[in-house]
């Protein structure tokens, strides 16, 4: 089966977004270092992924109508469908999202999950935050994280 990737320039910069199979599986702020791994094409799968970025950056649709594929551990799956349940314009915190799969004491790998989400944005990493209420960081950026939140209107 063949993995496909493709560069957007968005509201945001140049977004690499990757699908196999019509599932999203990646999305990339800046160009992989594995790109010869994808064949560089636009398929309908991006370009519909591609649709529904840009009217979510353009604050016409709050949810994403996409089928994702993250290849990682079963645990990291657990955290990462966590994620999708979080709410837009919502936040909690790492220890919420921890307790949230029935793992209060696992704050530390959750945190390294979310840190390491390979579908950003689609799969909403952006809205969880620290306890004190700092936003934390983001594979994006913290100024990019920050944009994220107040588009949702989020703390």
């Amino acid at each position: 089966m063949n993995k496909y990737i493709y560069c957007y320039t968005t509201l945001i910069g140049q977004i690499f977004i990757a699908e196999q199979n019509n599932e999203i599986t990646n999305v990339y702020f800046k160009k992989p270092a594995d790109i010869n791994n994808f064949l560089f094409f636009e398929s309908e799968t991006l370009k519909y992924a591609k649709k529904q970025l840009n009217l979510y950056l353009s604050g016409k649709i709050k949810k994403f109508n996409l089928r994702f594929n993250p290849k990682v551990s079963t645990y990291a799956k657990l955290v990462l469908d966590e994620l999708t349940k979080i709410s837009y314009g919502k936040t909690i915190s790492y220890s919420e999202l921890a307790q949230n799969i029935s793992k209060p004491s696992h704050c530390r790998a959750v945190a390294m999950i979310n840190s390491r989400n390979p579908i950003p944005i689609f799969i909403p990493c952006h809205r969880v935050i620290r306890k004190n209420g700092d936003i934390g960081g983001y594979s994006g950026g913290i100024k990019l994280k920050k944009y994220l939140l107040d588009l949702e209107n989020a703390k």
